[in-house]
């Protein structure tokens, strides 16, 4: 399989990066706002142009200058690491405001490394551009192009120059797709990102005790049993009332597209904290509601004793017919404990998920079903007279039946049970489709 060139983004905060990385990409996957360091991760996108392609990647906004700040030294290092395995590096620059210190700090860090650089003016209209030339040539970089990311102004020639000279990549097979993919979802805080990394076997989420360090839906594609799993970490979700500023909102609403397309969602919760809390428990049912799988990760087992472990067997005690569809897991990401047992339960699941059920053996099982437990409307009897398996992942059953409005959610609840009751398919979502028979 090739690997593409990587192209670089880098800069200070709030110069404009993730609205050309989105522009570039030709969709909205960063997270932009008038606000300086929202992009903290780094995510990536492949880029077509013409006949060329590259992979692109965002950075945090950084000045690749040591800092005392533990969160800001981690973005800056991850993208040191990236610019030393990349082939080029897309340096963007305000040309509105013009050049500032950090800026220059930048530029002396890019000339060591001797990656090509193309400078990348943004922000300026064409008097901006003639005024500013001048002072950006100091920089030294030969390649520069005056774009406005917002605007889409000067995209293409900024692509021809990327692509001009980009190494032709070797025909090979083509690239493979992920035979599903794996949402982390949780409040902000229970280790989400320390077990994308751990999972990962490296560092490509930022991970800090400070709530909301994960600001995009990361993902990276993950070998496991010789097949590729996409693995997506989020930002943390909290109740409505407690989302307050409109970055906050953006990330929220980031992390539910991410569970949207996702087929298997894991939910983290702290341990620690003895209880499960409305807001997870809502956020359990919507992605089970959603057909997606569920499993139920409880991180920090290390910090349990004994009271605080009977705490949380009493809450979850509560939700019985919750919690029972789930696979649960207790894990801790500090000690590594149950870490190896994840992605074996994600690989079980996802293959009762996909189950691929025989047309004749549910109608035959759905029918005994009913034959067992004859059921009523208005004292007339709900036939059952096909089952047609319509969809797997989530599995939907369509029944051809005497009258469809005839089978609500009691009467489809009750094959549901049975349908668990002959097959695992524990944290798995089952829908039906009633129609009455032509």
């Amino acid at each position: 399989m090739a690997r593409l060139n990587k192209i670089i983004i880098v800069g200070r905060t709030n110069v404009g990066k993730s609205t050309l990385f989105n522009r570039l990409a030709e969709k909205t996957r960063a997270i932009t706002l008038d606000q300086e360091g929202v992009t903290r991760d780094f995510i990536s996108d492949v880029v077509n142009w013409k006949d060329a392609s590259f992979e692109l990647y965002d950075t945090g906004g950084v000045s690749l200058k040591s800092t005392t700040d533990p969160i800001l030294e981690k973005v800056r290092v991850s993208a040191l690491n990236l610019i030393e395995d990349s082939y080029a590096v897309l340096f963007v620059v305000d040309g509105k405001i013009g050049l500032l210190p950090e800026d220059r700090d930048i530029a002396k860090v890019l000339h060591k490394t001797n990656k090509p650089v193309f400078l990348v003016i943004n922000k300026a209209d064409v008097s901006d551009a003639i005024q500013q030339l001048h002072e950006f040539e100091r920089l030294g970089f030969k390649e520069s192009f005056f774009v406005s990311a917002q605007h889409g102004a000067g995209i293409s020639e900024l692509l021809d120059g990327i692509t001009e000279d980009l190494p032709h990549i070797v025909e090979s097979k083509e690239e493979e797709k992920p035979k599903f993919s794996v949402v982390l979802l949780g409040k902000p805080n229970v280790g989400k990102s320390s077990l994308m990394n751990l999972l990962l076997a490296k560092e490509r989420s930022i991970v800090s005790d400070v709530p909301g360090t994960t600001r995009e839906a990361l993902s990276e594609k993950i070998q496991f049993q010789k097949e590729s799993i996409l693995l997506t970490d989020t930002a943390g979700i909290r109740r409505k009332r407690a989302v307050e500023e409109p970055l906050e909102e953006m990330m929220v609403h980031s992390s539910f597209k991410a569970m949207e397309r996702a087929d298997i969602v894991l939910l983290m919760l702290d341990e620690s904290e003895g209880q499960v809390s409305n807001q997870e428990l809502k956020l359990v049912s919507y992605a089970f509601e959603n057909g997606k799988a569920v499993i139920v990760l409880f991180n920090k087992d290390d910090l349990m004793d004994d009271l605080t472990r009977q705490d949380l067997e009493i809450d979850l005690e509560k939700y019985p017919q919750l919690f029972e569809k789930f696979e649960t897991l207790r894990i801790s990401c500090k000690t590594g404990k149950n870490i190896g047992k994840v992605l074996p339960l994600v690989e079980k699941v996802w293959e009762r998920y996909s189950h691929e059920f025989d047309d004749l053996e549910v109608t035959e099982f759905f029918k005994e079903a009913l034959y067992k437990k004859p059921l009523y409307h208005n004292k007339i009897l709900l036939k059952l007279y096909k089952v047609r398996v319509i969809r797997t992942a989530p599995i939907t059953f369509l029944f051809l039946v005497n009258s469809a409005s005839w089978f609500g959610a009691s009467q489809l609840a009750y094959f549901e049970n049975r349908l668990r009751s002959k097959y695992n398919l524990k944290g798995v979502p089952v829908r039906f489709v009633v129609r009455k028979r032509s």
